[in-house]
């Protein structure tokens, strides 16, 4: 019998305003410092669902209110490092909204260096990876329901 892994959840926001999309300059992370990422994002707590994980980031992160029926689904990316390490499987769901109340603040500025308003055709250098590529597939207007990283190809 083949042993199942587990995957760790994560919840993205990109608030947008037309064709701009909020971004955060990552510091004192431990991950990806120096990077920038999507405004908000964390991990899926035990008993919480991707949509509220992400409506409570907008809070915590953003100082911004967000409504579920305001959320639009981008993409879910699945990802692994390949080391076996269970830390390192991870599926991220990734959400933009065009509506909140609030004014998106740093809420976190020891973990946040910077917020910035980008545009998806002129994003910042260097962008986390797997984020860089769901805004890449965002601002051609074409974005798979899946995304894929560091699997082998995919079985025909």
């Amino acid at each position: 019998m083949t042993d199942r892994f587990q995957v760790v959840p994560a919840a993205y926001l990109l608030l947008r305003r037309g064709s701009e999309v909020l971004l955060q300059l990552r510091q004192n992370t431990g991950y990806r410092d120096g990077h920038w990422a999507c405004g908000a994002a964390g991990h899926v707590e035990s008993g919480e669902s991707a949509l509220a994980a992400v409506v409570r980031e907008a809070r915590e992160e953003l100082g911004v209110e967000v409504r579920t029926t305001d959320l639009q689904p981008v993409t879910t990316v699945h990802r692994t490092h390949g080391n076996g390490r269970a830390v390192d499987e991870r599926v991220d769901f990734f959400f933009q909204c065009h509506r909140w109340q609030g004014e998106p603040v740093a809420r976190e500025p020891d973990r946040c260096a910077e917020l910035r308003w980008v545009d998806l055709h002129e994003l910042p250098e260097p962008v986390v990876p797997h984020e860089a590529a769901v805004l890449d597939v965002l601002g051609t207007g074409s974005v798979p329901a899946i995304l894929v990283s560091g699997f082998d190809a995919a079985p025909r």
